[in-house]
């Protein structure tokens, strides 16, 4: 399968998501939208990762690519292709889809517990993951919640048809995407009650291996469910 990868920011790549499409055999082509607004055609993947970046859905005037990306997560959806979008790209799909996106009450950033709300895609229980977000979005028509946070309820949703995957946390994150991001957004660590300091993002490392499992299962359940 051939996928695309958005990319919008140079400090947030797709970090463990590359572990999942190379030990699924899967191809793919990062498209980094900060060099270049070009987007691919639909022609040219099967299924697409939107990711992240510090710019809001609502940044059109700045960032030119947001509302043709919002087009182009329509046009994949109604292909039958999966999206997954993470954090911004959860905002975009949630957006693309009529859902209103707007600043959280507070900035979450730091590993914080999920909780599940349903059990539409596999998710455990509750799990820490990391987070790095000022906004949040209302779910799109027919969406369902999978987890919620305390910070932030709209955490992880699948869409009505089955195909997009929004995801407000960064299960995809690893050591040194965490270490990147304190480089590059050092001024967005703020304190705040749901809030965590550089050295204490940096020196986590118990919450990966299940973060990451718990991210790869669902992407399995979403491309296993994929219209061919």
């Amino acid at each position: 399968m051939q996928l695309a990868i958005l990319q919008h920011v140079a400090h947030e790549g797709p970090a463990a998501l590359v572990e999942w499409t190379q030990a699924r055999g899967h191809r793919t082509a990062i498209w980094p939208l900060y060099e270049s607004p070009s987007l691919p055609a639909i022609r040219q993947f099967d299924g697409m990762f939107v990711l992240g970046g510090g710019m809001s859905v609502h940044d059109n005037d700045i960032h030119p690519w947001l509302e043709p990306e919002r087009q182009l997560i329509r046009d994949a959806l109604a292909a039958g292709k999966p999206v997954t979008g993470i954090c911004l790209g959860a905002q975009q799909l949630a957006c693309a889809l009529g859902g209103r996106v707007f600043r959280n009450d507070e900035r979450e950033v730091g590993f914080w517990p999920i909780h599940r709300q349903h059990d539409a895609l596999p998710i455990p229980t509750t799990l820490p993951v990391c987070h790095w977000h000022g906004d949040t979005f209302e779910l799109p028509e027919r969406a369902t919640l999978l987890a919620s946070s305390a910070a932030c309820r709209n955490q992880i949703f699948v869409t009505g048809d089955g195909l997009g995957l929004g995801l407000q946390c960064h299960l995809e994150a690893t050591p040194d995407w965490v270490d990147s991001c304190c480089t590059h957004d050092a001024d967005y660590l703020i304190p705040g009650r749901w809030m965590q300091d550089a050295a204490r993002l940096r020196a986590e490392r118990a919450a990966y291996p299940a973060m990451h499992a718990a991210l790869f299962d669902l992407l399995d359940a979403l491309f296993h469910h994929r219209r061919d």
